[in-house]
């Protein structure tokens, strides 16, 4: 038999009657105990109070407005012979008893007593009916009430000994003043239940009772106003149940109930407090179920700070990689613009350089012409002097031809003389002076032609020299500087257009670089988000996971009702597992090193929220303890 089941012998909880806030939302009691005594209490308890349990309606009929009126007129009625009776009786008493001095000083005494009932009484009844009621205003008109009972009261006292009559005329001068301020209660708690009809009524508890047990009507009656238990019978069901414990717990410890544990002895405990039986049995697993609760909310947020960490990061890499991208775009703008901004230079000094080079140019045609004109003076010269040699050579060729000829006449005489001496000269001599007449013969010859050529050439530079004469005038001189000049515009405009062209072309390409720059950034953002994403995804699963495993070790560990210790000694095996700690084939002091190879203590003081060391180092030992015992996170 566990904690919990002992017999029962209450009443019925009563439905309509609230428990105390501080215990709200616990089991319903199960106590089946005969109906007599339920019965019993609720028809006492209707009967003292004199109200039910179903509201009037809102608006009032015709008659009931009608009879509420004369009710209210009696009642002023009866307030106003109320203060006429008491007025005079307090007036003359308090004029000769009370030393006021005079009649209307006393007067004015029992007007103020009067009014100040009054004005006290409309305030409440007035703050009643609009439903924000003054409760301790009550005090001071009950106050005043029955000094003004006792005054009256005192007023018809006889001056010497009394007698029966004398009491009945004293209580008689006190009637008026209770029944006064009688009504007036009453008609406070009708607008009181008129505006509030919502609002639950407290039973009364029987005057037999406190005339039969005073001393326990006195305790349920503290218990019923300080906790708010409006039900008598829901009040007599719970003292019921606590007898009927207590005397089950005396039985179960041979009388002796001191030696029940804490936890047993709870309902005696805060029965003061206006908890029941079960109420107080389940707050041990209340506060260690709340005590969980909270656990798993410090876990679910510090996973959810670990998981927005993550998403941070992964954001963060994006963010950065999605930066990367943009500046790699925006640097091959800049250097697309800065290419095309260098061809355009380029092209501009290239062609300033052909400017300068074809200006050179010019410059130096204009030289050559001005060198080739006193080059053809020069030659000119040249020539003359040419023409003068080759005179001269004419001349010396002519004195040679004669002197040739003056040789040959010497050799026909030589050889007229040499048939004359035919005797004298041989057939060598002969022969050699042959070769040598052939000779010179030969080299006339030679020297005709060579005076010729030197005749010929002479004449060459005669013409070459009218002709570069006629050649190298001013007209042609600027004809040709002009088709230098056209020359090289055209060499300017061909070179700029294949500058352009360059330019146009190295541009396309830096466009297309960019292009595809820009492609690979977007391409490589779009991946490095799927991975982001895939990394969340297999985050988000493994977390899954992890919390499904972590919700059946709590389902299991809820069934197995375990208190908060074995729940986090549960938790560290499972936290060894989960390390990848082997246990197979391990004694219990290879389980322990295991574990504590495995988790840490300062991992376990993190998880737990525990400072001391000794603490967490006993989670681990029972957690050892516990895996040799044979545990497995799926048991």
């Amino acid at each position: 038999m566990t904690l919990t089941d002992w017999p029962r012998s209450a009443a019925e909880p009563d439905p309509d009657s609230a428990s105390p806030a501080a215990a709200s939302g616990t089991p319903k009691p199960v106590s089946q105990t005969p109906g007599t005594v339920s019965e019993t209490a609720a028809f006492v308890s209707e009967t003292e109070s004199g109200t039910g349990t179903k509201p009037s309606p809102a608006r009032l009929t015709g008659t009931q407005k009608w009879t509420a009126g004369a009710i209210v007129a009696a009642a002023l009625a009866l307030a106003g012979i109320g203060l006429y009776l008491s007025f005079e009786h307090v007036a003359q008493f308090a004029f000769t008893k009370l030393r006021f001095g005079s009649l209307g000083k006393g007067q004015l005494f029992a007007v103020g007593v009067d009014v100040g009932i009054m004005v006290m009484i409309a305030v409440d009844l007035l703050m009643a009916w609009l439903k924000r009621p003054i409760s301790w205003i009550r005090y001071p008109v009950w106050l005043l009430t029955g000094a003004t009972v006792v005054l009256n009261a005192a007023s018809g006292a006889p001056a010497g000994a009394w007698k029966l009559l004398d009491y009945v005329a004293a209580g008689a001068h006190g009637v008026v003043p209770v029944l006064f301020i009688t009504v007036v209660e009453l008609g406070r708690t009708a607008i009181d239940r008129v505006v509030r009809p919502e609002q639950a009524e407290r039973d009364s508890i029987p005057w037999l009772r406190w005339v039969l047990a005073p001393v326990a009507t006195a305790r349920i009656f503290r218990r019923m106003r300080l906790w708010g238990v409006t039900s008598y019978p829901e009040m007599i069901r719970r003292d019921q149940e606590l007898i009927a414990y207590e005397q089950w717990l005396k039985r179960k410890y041979n009388g002796d109930i001191s030696e029940a544990s804490e936890d047993e002895l709870l309902p005696m405990k805060m029965a003061p407090y206006g908890y029941t039986v079960e109420q107080a049995l389940a707050m041990p697993d209340e506060q260690e179920q709340a005590a969980q609760e909270r656990e798993e909310e410090a876990e679910r947020r510090r996973l959810a700070a670990e998981t927005r960490s993550e998403i941070a990061k992964a954001e963060s890499e994006a963010e950065r990689l999605r930066a990367k991208g943009r500046v790699e775009l925006v640097q091959a703008e800049v250097d697309g613009q800065t290419g095309q901004a260098r061809a355009h230079a380029r092209a501009q000094v290239s062609a300033a350089e052909r400017a300068a080079e074809l200006e050179q140019q010019a410059l130096d045609n204009a030289v050559v012409a001005e060198a080739r004109a006193r080059e053809a003076e020069a030659e000119r010269k040249a020539a003359q002097e040419r023409r003068a040699a080759a005179a001269a050579d004419l001349e010396k060729a002519e004195l040679e031809r004669k002197a040739a000829e003056q040789r040959k006449a010497a050799a026909e005489a030589d050889k007229v003389a040499a048939a004359e001496a035919g005797a004298i000269e041989t057939e060598r001599i002969a022969l050699a002076r042959r070769t040598a007449a052939a000779a010179d013969l030969e080299a006339a010859e030679l020297e005709h032609q060579a005076a010729q050529k030197r005749k010929e050439a002479a004449e060459a530079d005669r013409v070459a020299e009218a002709e570069a004469q006629a050649i190298e005038t001013q007209a042609i001189a600027e004809a040709r500087q002009a088709a230098a000049e056209a020359d090289r515009r055209a060499a300017e405009t061909e070179k700029a257009a294949a500058e352009t062209r360059r330019a146009a072309a190295e541009a396309d390409r830096k466009k297309a670089e960019e292009e595809r720059l820009k492609a690979s950034a977007l391409a490589d953002i779009a991946r490095s988000q799927k991975e982001a994403a895939e990394a969340e995804r297999a985050a988000a699963e493994t977390r899954q996971a992890a919390a499904e495993i972590e919700r059946r070790a709590v389902e299991i560990e809820d069934a197995a009702k375990l208190t908060p210790r074995e729940r986090a000694v549960r938790k560290v095996a499972r936290m060894a597992f989960a390390a990848g700690a082997v246990f197979v084939g391990l004694e219990a002091d290879g389980i322990h090193r295991e574990l504590c190879r495995a988790v840490s203590i300062a991992h376990v003081q993190r998880e737990f929220d525990v400072s001391s060391t000794d603490t967490a180092s006993k989670y681990r030992q029972e957690a050892a303890a516990l895996i040799a015992d044979g545990y497995r996170p799926q048991q």
